[in-house]
């Protein structure tokens, strides 16, 4: 059963998500009307670019290494907001269960950067989705289900193992895919995860909360200035 709180952080995320990508869409000079689901309702990458996409070539022209953490709530097409806010809503509840509310928000907005640092490392060119920080909710749980052991250890390990297996297969036959991000999300999650604790181990206290908070003050400053900056450029 999911409390009241846990809800209200899950619909937090995925209404920022969306939002973001409403606001990707009406800074778009063109979008992409498709039939192809894959693509259908792109956002420009100019628009993508300056409301915080990271990768090579979008640091190439804003400068800006807080893109790593804008990059994890940008999303390219309607299909891949709809598909990754769904996996939130899948693993959140869970990692939320057994790491707590702030842990669970640090790691997913800590791995989203830590992959998207490493798709910059990998050389690709422009990247954007959640899916770097969802990466890192799995590698957290898988850490967990390692960790822990017992019957319901096991369970959590086995369900991250077919989690990790659909996600190789999705980035070996889907073109596009971040396979950098989503390593390097994964990675950084179990690190996460390791450093952290989860909830058996060490409840969540006060450091949790305020970590939990000053990432998250600082991530919606950079989003708001993403905004604010595509702005400017529209309005020029």
């Amino acid at each position: 059963m999911i409390d009241d709180r846990t809800k209200f952080t899950i619909k937090t995320i995925i209404w920022i998500n969306v939002i973001m990508y409403a606001v990707s869409l009406l800074f778009s000079r063109g979008l992409h009307f498709t039939l192809n689901p894959l693509t259908a309702l792109s956002p420009s990458i100019d628009a993508l670019i300056f409301l915080g996409a990271s990768g090579t070539m979008a640091l190439a022209h804003t400068q800006d290494w807080g893109s790593i953490f804008t990059a994890n709530w940008l999303h390219g097409s309607l299909l891949h907001i709809l598909f990754n806010m769904m996996a939130l809503h899948t693993l959140a509840p869970l990692t939320i269960k057994e790491f707590g509310r702030d842990r669970m928000l640090s790691i997913y907005i800590l791995s989203g950067a830590g992959g998207f640092f490493i798709s910059c490392l990998g050389g690709v060119p422009v990247t954007i989705g959640a899916s770097a920080g969802l990466c890192g909710l799995i590698g957290a749980l898988f850490y967990f289900g390692w960790s822990r052991g017992g019957s319901w250890g096991k369970m959590v390990f086995d369900q991250t193992k077919s989690w990790i297996f659909s996600l190789v297969l999705i980035g070996l036959i889907l073109p596009n895919i971040n396979n950098w991000g989503h390593g390097g999300g994964f990675a950084a999650g179990f690190i996460l995860a390791c450093l952290f604790g989860y909830e058996e181990r060490r409840s969540s206290g006060k450091i949790d909360m305020l970590v939990c908070a000053g990432l998250s003050v600082f991530t919606c400053f950079l989003l708001f200035r993403s905004i604010f900056q595509g702005m400017i450029l529209i309005l020029q």
